[in-house]
């Protein structure tokens, strides 16, 4: 058999590469010639800095550049010229001083193919004021921020410290176990339901979610979506794809389910909502109340419900392992303010040191450290510098947290950066791990109520060690969009 391509398609390949190159070129030629664009490590042509980025770890990269350039520099990945921001005052003047000029979403094209411009994340325009604004209002009526919404966290707390106790203080490693007891209140809000904890759609769902977010953050995904021409040889894009096939495949047959059951004066959770507004402007050829909305805000609201404060959770216990010391003073305080009583948010104003030590879990897990990234809307003066419209920034929330300037042990655990010299709870400005301004999380207060009821909880109930054999616990950061702790074994020893 001849496998000898033809001369026509070869030429066509070599004149398909030619253009893509000189794309590169000409865009990285654009990039060098802007007037007064911040600095950066100068680059390669074609590929740009991406020989200097550590694509497993890049905020480790960013972080050692801002020391060398600024809190204002940039860097070039393929065809994408990115501007960085690093540290406090200069994250706080972007997201809350400009907040207009850097509130859009650059096109990513991994979760271009994922969201396809719609839902909440990474959808653009009215589109997401839209969504963003409903979703916001619905997340309130259905309890966020409330008694209603506290009731169902108390209540999965009771069912996840049960589990664990079963255990008997043998050694586990909890992933997808605290990824089941966090989904399942963010799957309450939305379907209206709970599911048990050996429900195999739970265990689906909860394994589809916690591979995407590893992979979304992973080098293949960042090849991709720097050189968008490998789209069909990424894995990571394959797989991911695959997945959110899968999840969709299970969204649709609960919406299905909620159509035939639907009642105006009775509704369940998010989809109820969104469908009967969905009714209500099915005339409206104009709508934003679609199917790909629903399924995109609804993938949104599970994956970021769940991964973050998951992660968030699994540090935590971490921390108190390697800090025995710190949880003996929660232990003490849980016990002298709250005793044998169900932990209640009500609590929190009397245990300052609980609620330090919560704050200071996620600043150090530093869970998001480069934050989704942004656009700018316009041409904007930035700290004398002149940035574009639709120039991609990334906000390097690490600095933030880290910020010397800030907090005084940056790099150390240490709770005392929420408290006073009289043990009180104080709040710091710098304290952003949910982002700020336009952009930010909308599930910011369901997150602070699950840390802190599940955080005490754990506390109340549980002495956290090692696993048997392992004297010195230390735990890696994981690859992901959420940075999450490597997956370790340990022991959850039930407090008489």
């Amino acid at each position: 058999m001849d496998c000898t391509l033809p001369a026509f398609t070869v030429y066509g390949l070599l004149f398909v590469v030619f253009l893509y190159v000189t794309k590169i070129l000409k865009s990285w030629a654009a990039g060098s010639s802007c007037e007064n664009f911040p600095p950066g490590p100068k680059g390669l042509p074609v590929i740009g800095n991406l020989h200097m980025i550590n694509l497993r770890r890049p905020n480790q990269t960013l972080m050692k550049f801002a020391k060398q350039y600024g809190s204002v520099f940039s860097i070039r990945m393929g065809t994408v010229k990115i501007v960085v921001l690093s540290g406090y005052e200069t994250v706080r003047s972007a997201l809350i001083d400009h907040a207009e000029e850097f509130s859009e979403r650059p096109y990513v094209p991994v979760f271009e193919d994922v969201f396809q411009g719609y839902g909440i994340s990474f959808s653009h325009g009215e589109n997401w004021r839209t969504m963003r604004r409903f979703t916001l209002t619905k997340l309130r009526d259905f309890g966020m921020g409330k008694r209603t919404i506290e009731d169902r966290i108390v209540e999965e707390c009771g069912f996840f410290t049960k589990m664990l106790q079963s255990l008997k203080g043998e050694p586990v490693e909890l992933t997808i176990k605290t990824n089941f007891a966090i989904g399942n209140i963010i799957m309450s809000i939305v379907f209206g339901q709970r599911f048990h904890y050996r429900d195999p759609l739970l265990i689906r769902v909860m394994e589809l979610i916690d591979e995407n977010m590893r992979l979304f953050g992973s080098p293949s995904a960042a090849m991709y979506n720097y050189f968008p021409a490998l789209r069909y040889i990424c894995g990571a894009r394959r797989i991911v794809m695959r997945n959110m096939s899968h999840l969709h495949s299970f969204l649709r047959m609960k919406l299905m389910k909620h159509l035939q059951e639907l009642d105006r004066d009775d509704q369940r959770g998010f989809i109820d909502a969104f469908l009967i507004k969905q009714e209500e402007e099915r005339s409206d050829p104009n709508t934003y109340f679609h199917e790909k909305n629903l399924m995109s805000v609804v993938s949104t609201l599970l994956m970021a419900g769940t991964e973050t404060t998951s992660s968030t959770i699994r540090w935590a216990l971490i921390y108190m392992i390697q800090y025995p010391d710190i949880q003996r003073c929660v232990q003490e305080e849980i016990d002298r303010v709250i005793g044998s009583a169900q932990p209640r948010m009500e609590h929190r104003k009397d245990m300052p040191y609980t609620n330090a030590v919560v704050h200071e879990v996620q600043r150090r897990a530093n869970i998001l450290p480069m934050n989704l990234p942004r656009e700018t809307t316009k041409d904007v003066i930035f700290q004398g510098y002149h940035i574009p419209k639709g120039t991609y920034v990334t906000v390097l929330l690490e600095s933030v947290l880290y910020d010397k300037s800030q907090f005084e042990h940056p790099e150390s655990f240490y709770p005392e950066h929420f408290l006073d010299s009289n043990g009180a709870f104080v709040k710091k400005a710098a304290f952003i791990p949910f982002s700020a301004g336009r952009r930010s999380c909308v599930g910011e207060t369901l997150a602070k109520m699950e840390l802190f009821l599940f955080f005490t909880s754990l506390m109340q109930k549980f002495t956290f060690h090692a696993a048997p054999g392992v004297t010195n616990l230390q735990v890696k950061p994981s690859i992901g969009l959420a940075v999450a702790p490597v997956g370790h074994k340990i022991c959850c020893m039930p407090r008489s």
